[in-house]
């Protein structure tokens, strides 16, 4: 598979998704929204919050159920300091292998601490039957770029230059808040960000 694929969204995989999934923003004028999955965490969060805060930027955090009732605190800090969350289950469940009522209920017992119209599945996962039914509530926001800084293949310099060279104005770029990923985000968030900005790019959060 080649490295469109793997780190940018084809339009065939967008359709294989289904409707009502959004996988990018209006191109408008050089907007870009960063998104971090799978958090809150302390060995994570409050490194990627400063790094933000040094340039400026705000993101949209989808957060685990589970994480949010073992650091509460962390989800008010994302949302002290001007960001916005959105839910991505409570146990991190993937779709395909989960029944419709189960995951239905796993998404709501995220949102009674999230409090989000944003949804963003683990793995990128659903059912058709999830889906139809989610769509009703939420915002389903998938990405536009992948960073891959999960992948222990992935150095963090291919990390950073794959994902530089996906992105286009309106892109969702996701990378991850969880210890697996914090090597390569350390590295590579921060030039990810000089570059962009220094490139005329400005954040927004997703809503």
């Amino acid at each position: 598979m080649n490295d469109h694929v793997l780190y940018h969204t084809p339009y065939f995989l967008r359709l294989l998704g289904g409707s009502g999934l959004t996988w990018e923003m209006p191109a408008g004028d050089r907007q870009l929204y960063l998104s971090f999955d799978d958090g809150p965490g302390p060995a994570t969060t409050p490194q990627i919050l400063a790094i933000l805060d040094h340039y400026g930027v705000k993101a949209t955090f989808f957060c685990v159920g589970e994480n949010i009732a073992r650091h509460p605190g962390l989800l008010e800090n994302i949302k002290t300091a001007g960001h916005a969350t959105g839910n991505h289950t409570h146990n991190h469940l993937k779709g395909w292998k989960t029944s419709t009522g189960p995951y239905l209920n796993n998404v709501e017992k995220c949102q009674e601490l999230v409090q989000s119209r944003l949804f963003r599945p683990p793995y990128g996962k659903m059912t058709p039957a999830q889906r139809k039914a989610l769509k009703k509530r939420y915002n389903i926001i998938m990405w536009t770029v992948l960073s891959r800084d999960y992948d222990p293949a992935v150095d963090p310099a291919t990390c950073l230059r794959k994902t530089l060279k996906y992105t286009r104005p309106g892109a969702i770029i996701l990378f991850h808040d969880n210890p697996g990923a914090l090597e390569k985000v350390e590295y590579v968030l921060p030039r990810y960000l000089e570059k962009t900005l220094n490139e005329g790019y400005r954040y927004e959060i997703l809503a």
